[in-house]
């Protein structure tokens, strides 16, 4: 089908093309062959009189003119799905819907687990893919490549909508046998101690605690980094060290890793975990479903203290 000329069946090979950046990989996301792909790219490129992207060295750089064109298209693509593809009703007991959410292992542990486990009873086709904190979730959210991101409120994105699920506090925790840790810790003990900190993604992002120590120009001895909140427990295991943990997520390692927690002698807040979705998906009816599935399950958690 043609609107002004263009054939509108371009418009799915165009957004593959700006996503993946390559020909084969486009190709592959949208069940295309390389010569009917290589066809379709050279329509749009006729279509648009711009080469879409260039080629240097091994890399492909997106052109001006495909810049441009790129939210357009995926914004386009995404109404005509949420809109009018999705419009049918949603029976969770028959959909094999699969929900992508960027999340925490801390949030996947206390909460998440308890929705996949709900889901698994009232919609047993219904599956999930989880994703490591990524360093451009909005993006992905833009795309509609995730369904959901679950994180603390502060990290969120305006644009796109979200809710609060629950609020955590933050303790500091450390081997029953450290005998660096008082029961009642100081400041200039807390900063003369050994760390370990999380920080997620490539680009390192810091978790709560360490971002607001760096926020008030603040900096601890970190001798471990780990990339999760689960790698913790063994960090500090038989050591000197200490971290700081979120209290529910302490609580669940306890059965397994023995941790002697102690009040954070720091005016840390309590933080928002929250979820945020796409804002195309506000009216999809799976995605409502399963934000009101996350609602009832984060109403039914205990208070952390």
């Amino acid at each position: 089908m043609r609107f002004k000329g263009l054939d509108l069946n371009l418009l799915v090979v165009l957004d593959a093309l700006l996503a993946e950046r390559g020909l084969t990989a486009a190709a592959r996301r949208i069940n295309l062959s390389q010569p009917a792909m290589s066809a379709a790219v050279a329509r749009l490129r006729d279509y648009f009189g711009d080469e879409l992207f260039t080629t240097s060295g091994r890399e492909r750089f997106l052109t001006p003119r495909a810049t441009a064109l790129a939210p357009a298209v995926r914004d386009a693509l995404l109404h005509i799905h949420c809109s009018i593809i999705s419009s049918d009703p949603f029976n969770p007991a028959q959909s094999d819907r699969r929900f992508r959410i960027i999340i925490s292992d801390f949030a996947t542990l206390v909460f998440l687990e308890k929705v996949v486990e709900r889901v698994a009873r009232e919609a047993p086709a219904v599956s999930f893919e989880l994703l490591p904190v990524d360093d451009g979730p909005d993006e992905l959210l833009q795309r509609g490549d995730v369904d959901f991101l679950i994180l603390p409120d502060f990290f969120m994105s305006s644009p796109h909508p979200s809710v609060a699920l629950f609020d955590e506090t933050l303790v500091c925790v450390g081997c029953p046998t450290n005998k660096q840790l008082p029961r009642q810790l100081t400041f200039e003990r807390y900063m003369s101690m050994r760390h370990v900190s999380v920080r997620f993604g490539r680009m390192l992002k810091p978790a709560f605690e360490e971002w607001f120590l760096l926020e008030h120009g603040i900096k601890r001895r970190v001798e471990v980094v780990v990339h999760g909140f689960s790698m913790i427990p063994p960090m500090v295991s038989g050591t000197a060290r200490i971290a700081t943990m979120p209290l529910r997520l302490v609580r669940h390692f306890k059965k397994t890793f023995p941790l002697r927690i102690v009040e954070l002698p720091l005016p840390l807040p309590a933080f928002t975990e929250a979820v945020q979705w796409p804002a195309h998906h506000s009216s999809d009816p799976a995605s409502i479903w399963m934000r009101e599935i996350m609602m009832q399950e984060a109403s039914r958690m205990a208070a952390p203290l």
